[in-house]
């Protein structure tokens, strides 16, 4: 896992541009009595367990139903991958960190650790906005759904998406590498989350803050109104459907997508878009548990709850497991 951090610190030190002092951060987590701690570990790993069980679920139903190998499932399978790959990053050492608060990790981790929780949230963030497009389309263009969204238009979305992540994430961390931390050992976080790294490099960070926040608005405001348009259109359409049963459809299966995008952007606003004084930067970092921790173990519930037709495929498979 840590084989890229390592990889990329030794090419700044053969280049001579990172003056890293240091090898490895301790996370301080929360300041919390042994107990709570203790408790909390137990909670947090039975919603670790709940978020994997609960993707894994999506996936394994769109695999065998053949009635699921949409477009619109298919990005929503990649949507769970995400999910359970963002939950993987972060939770895990959050849970070690619960057990056993003096553990450090290594410099080569947390770098890692940062470059990938980058790369899923941006991920997320683009996947959820092609979603939006795949209902614009079905709805707003229903005759011509199968004509645009092919299956090769639907993988060089998924393809760009994840591309676009990566690269995103990689600036970010071509960025801070080459600072020097001598500061202190000791990150105000849970995990390896860029702000709280940042605050530990014993030179001038404020470009790479100005580049968080432009990165920020960019995967974030920009996506987020073009959701916002596409929705005001698909709420035209819908509102002009003739059928009662049409729109119930319709709105059932935007509405997954919207509580999706308003927990998952809501979040991610106030955190890297909002204020950045005061009491709010201890806040922030609770809400960023539920963001990690919260998110990807509600959206599969949201989806098969809210969506008829995974609801249906899950029937008929515990219905044949009950035959067998």
């Amino acid at each position: 896992m840590f084989r890229l951090g390592e990889l990329l610190c030794f090419f700044y030190r053969e280049m001579g541009t990172n003056q890293t002092s240091i090898t490895e951060f301790l996370l301080l987590g929360f300041p919390l009595s042994p107990w709570i701690q203790m408790l909390l570990f137990g909670l947090f790993s039975l919603f670790y367990m709940f978020t994997l069980l609960g993707n894994g679920a999506i996936l394994g139903l769109m695999s065998l139903d053949s009635r699921l190998h949409t477009p619109m499932y298919f990005f929503l399978s990649h949507l769970a991958i995400v999910d359970i790959a963002y939950a993987c990053n972060t939770v895990p050492q959050m849970l070690v960190n619960l057990l056993l608060p003096a553990k450090p990790i290594s410099f080569a981790g947390c770098m890692t650790q940062m470059f990938l929780f980058l790369s899923f949230a941006h991920t997320e963030c683009l996947f959820l906005v092609v979603m939006s497009y795949d209902r614009y389309v079905a709805i707003c263009h229903p005759l011509r759904y199968s004509a645009i969204m092919t299956w090769r238009v639907c993988i060089t979305l998924a393809v760009t998406s994840w591309t676009i992540g990566v690269l995103l994430s990689l600036i970010h961390l071509v960025l801070l590498l080459p600072l020097p931390f001598c500061r202190s050992q000791k990150i105000n976080h849970f995990f390896c989350e860029i702000m709280a790294v940042l605050k530990v490099a014993c030179a001038d960070s404020h470009i790479n803050e100005i580049i968080v926040l432009a990165g920020a608005i960019s995967v974030l405001v920009g996506p987020l109104s073009s959701i916002v348009v596409s929705y005001m259109c698909i709420l035209c359409a819908i509102l002009q459907i003739q059928s009662g049963e049409g729109q119930r459809k319709a709105l059932s299966t935007c509405s997954s997508h919207l509580c999706v995008v308003g927990l998952f952007y809501g979040t991610a606003i106030i955190m890297y878009v909002g204020p950045r004084y005061g009491n709010l930067k201890e806040q922030k970092k609770y809400l960023l548990l539920f963001h990690s921790l919260f998110n990807p173990m509600l959206n599969p519930l949201i989806y098969s709850l809210r969506n008829s037709e995974v609801k249906n495929t899950l029937k008929r498979v515990l219905g044949v497991e009950r035959a067998l």
